[in-house]
C-alpha cells in the first residue's frame, strides 16, 4: 500500500498563523497534524508515503526528517492536488495510490477504502459522506456523475479528501505546473468513465480550513464528543503540555490547550482556546475563541 499526503497548500483561510506553521503542522492536542496522518496511513499499512511540500517548506521537511516510510516530494511551484501527484508519479511502484489531503482530521478506515478500490476495478475512487456544508459532488448507483450540480435521479455528497487512483490515470495528468485533481474528475464523469464511490457516512470527519473549524475539532476531543485514535489517556476539557507556567488567578474555562512552554501571567482568563507552544499571555488578558500564537496576540 501506498500514499501521498498533500501537505503544500498556503492555508490562506487560516492567515495569519499559517505565516507561522503551515497548515498540516497546525497542533491537534498539542501535536502536529502531520505527524497524526502519517500514523494512521503506516498504521493502514502504508510501506511509501510521499508528502509535498510548498509553503514554508523547511518545516514540514525538518517535522518528517527521520520517518523512513516518507518522502518528501518539495515543490518550488505550488502544482495543486493533480499536479503534485503527476510529479510523484515516479517515486510510486504501479500500484493504486491512496491520497488523502493533509488538513482533515478523520476516523476513515483507510485499509478499507484501498481494499474496496482493489476489489472494485475501477480507476478511481472518492471517499465522499453526507455534510451538507460542503455536498456538491453528484452521485448515482455509487459511482459519481458530475461535480457542483444535481443531475436527476442522483444525490449530493461531499468530498472527503481522500481518494484511491491508478497510475494510469495520474498519467493523465499534464506533466508540468498547476493542476487540481478534480478537473480530471470532472472529465472522467462526463465521459463515462466509472469514478467508484466508497461511502464514509457516521464517520468522523472535520475539515481543519478556518479558524472556527480549527476551534470546533478541539472542542469535540476536548468534551469527549470524539476521541483521537493513539491519543491515549489525557486531561480534559483543558489539556497542559510540558513546562506550562500558570499564574496566580488564572482562570481557564469550557475547554482549551495548553502548548509546551506556555506562560499564562496572573489573571489570565482563557475560554475555547488553543495556545501553541512558547506563548506567553500577558497579565490581565481575556481571550475567548481564539488561536493564541507567538507574536500574534490581539
Amino acid at each position: 500500500m501506498q500514499a501521498m499526503l498533500l501537505a503544500a497548500g498556503f492555508g490562506t483561510r487560516l492567515r495569519p498563523h499559517t505565516l507561522l506553521r503551515p497548515k498540516p503542522l497546525f497542533p491537534v492536542l498539542n501535536r502536529p497534524l502531520l505527524h497524526i496522518l502519517l500514523d494512521m496511513l503506516e498504521e493502514a499499512g502504508c510501506r511509501r508515503i510521499v508528502v509535498n511540500c510548498h509553503h514554508l517548506a523547511d518545516q514540514v521537511m525538518a517535522s518528517v526528517a527521520g520517518r523512513s516510510p516518507v518522502v518528501v516530494q518539495h515543490e518550488a511551484e505550488i502544482l495543486g492536488t493533480g499536479g503534485s501527484l503527476r510529479r510523484a508519479l515516479p517515486l510510486f511502484a504501479e500500484a493504486p495510490v491512496l491520497v488523502m489531503n493533509g488538513d482533515i482530521v478523520h476516523d476513515v478506515d483507510l485499509r478499507a477504502v484501498y481494499a474496496a478500490h482493489c476489489s472494485s476495478g475501477n480507476p478511481v475512487t472518492m471517499v465522499l459522506h453526507d455534510c451538507p456544508r460542503f455536498n456538491n459532488v453528484a452521485v448515482r448507483a455509487q459511482r459519481v456523475t458530475g461535480f457542483g450540480a444535481q443531475a436527476e435521479g442522483s444525490s449530493l455528497l461531499a468530498f472527503t479528501g481522500i481518494h484511491v487512483i491508478e497510475p494510469s490515470l495520474i498519467r493523465m495528468i499534464p506533466a508540468n505546473g498547476f493542476y487540481h485533481i478534480i478537473d480530471l474528475y470532472r472529465h472522467l464523469a462526463r465521459d463515462g468513465i466509472t469514478i467508484g464511490v466508497f461511502r464514509a457516512d457516521g464517520r468522523y470527519w472535520r475539515d481543519m480550513g478556518t479558524p472556527e473549524d480549527y476551534l470546533l475539532l478541539h472542542r469535540d476531543l476536548l468534551t469527549g464528543a470524539y476521541t483521537l485514535a493513539g491519543a491515549g489517556p489525557m486531561q480534559i476539557p483543558w489539556l497542559q503540555d510540558e513546562d506550562v507556567v500558570l499564574g496566580r488567578d488564572v482562570v481557564l474555562g469550557d475547554w482549551g490547550c495548553l502548548g509546551q512552554g506556555v506562560h499564562l501571567e496572573d489573571d489570565v482568563r482563557l475560554r475555547r482556546c488553543v495556545v501553541w507552544d512558547h506563548t506567553r499571555i500577558p497579565a490581565g488578558s481575556r481571550f475567548a475563541d481564539m488561536i493564541l500564537a507567538p507574536g500574534l496576540l490581539p
